[in-house]
């Protein structure tokens, strides 16, 4: 039998003067080496992107980081605090995607940006600057180091729920690099993990979902040596057989 097809939505990238639908090869390659599932790069383009065809071949859908954020007018009527870290394309392809993929019981994997996504897409806010919310740390990214620093654990979690039977612990230190989180947890969906400050790390969905999943760290980043990062991708790819096998 062949792998399963995970679907992951692309960003638009801009270089020099041309248009790129991009993915970070981590996340396509935690994909194939931990799910054991063949990534597609889908176009963010409503002229290249016919989401039925998408649906009819997808076994799972992943959805990545991104150093874009979503427009704020998807969740409230704030201004943008960066409008030059817009991506209005994905936004129109991947807010969609969740509800498709909630109602019709697809695999997702939502991962940083797209945790976001997902919240938003079911209902939920966000704070587009976490860092200047009364009693919250600063998440992003620290700018002046090593990659391998900068994207190592760097702060613990408390994990609880279904999501603390997975991992068989109640903290784990994750790599969590982001701007924005979430505010508002939307109602089909269930914390599952805090930072030590009380942003939200982990969301999912309801139990009878094959797989639901929403974590604002990133388990991408060399997947294969993390032991929480393989157990979300080998989940998530049994999920993605399992609908293949049906």
């Amino acid at each position: 039998m062949s792998r399963p097809i995970v679907v992951i939505p692309c960003c638009t990238k801009r270089i020099d003067d041309y248009t790129f639908d991009a993915v970070n090869r981590g996340y396509s390659a935690a994909v194939a080496e931990a799910a054991e599932c063949q990534p597609l790069l889908v176009p963010l383009s409503a002229a290249l992107a016919d989401v039925g065809a998408i649906l009819a071949v997808a076994d799972g859908i992943l959805l990545s980081g991104s150093p874009s954020n979503i427009e704020p007018h998807h969740y409230s009527d704030e201004a943008p605090v960066l409008p030059d870290k817009l991506d209005p394309a994905r936004d129109s392809f991947t807010l969609p995607l969740v509800k498709t993929a909630l109602a019709e019981k697809i695999p997702l994997f939502a991962i940083c940006r797209g945790f976001q996504e997902m919240n938003v897409s079911l209902g939920g806010t966000l704070f587009q600057a976490v860092h200047e919310q009364p009693g919250k740390k600063d998440h992003r990214e620290k700018h002046g180091l090593q990659i391998d620093e900068r994207w190592a654990p760097a702060h613990p979690i408390r994990v609880e729920g279904r999501l603390r039977e997975w991992l068989g612990h109640d903290e784990v230190m994750v790599n969590s690099l982001h701007g924005q989180g979430v505010a508002q947890i939307a109602k089909p969906l269930s914390p599952q993990a805090y930072a030590e400050d009380g942003v939200v790390e982990a969301v999912m969905g309801p139990a009878e979902h094959p797989f639901l999943l929403g974590v604002q760290w990133h388990p991408e980043w060399k997947a294969k040596t993390n032991a929480v990062s393989m157990e979300l991708f080998r989940r998530f790819g049994a999920a993605a057989r399992g609908r293949q096998a049906s």
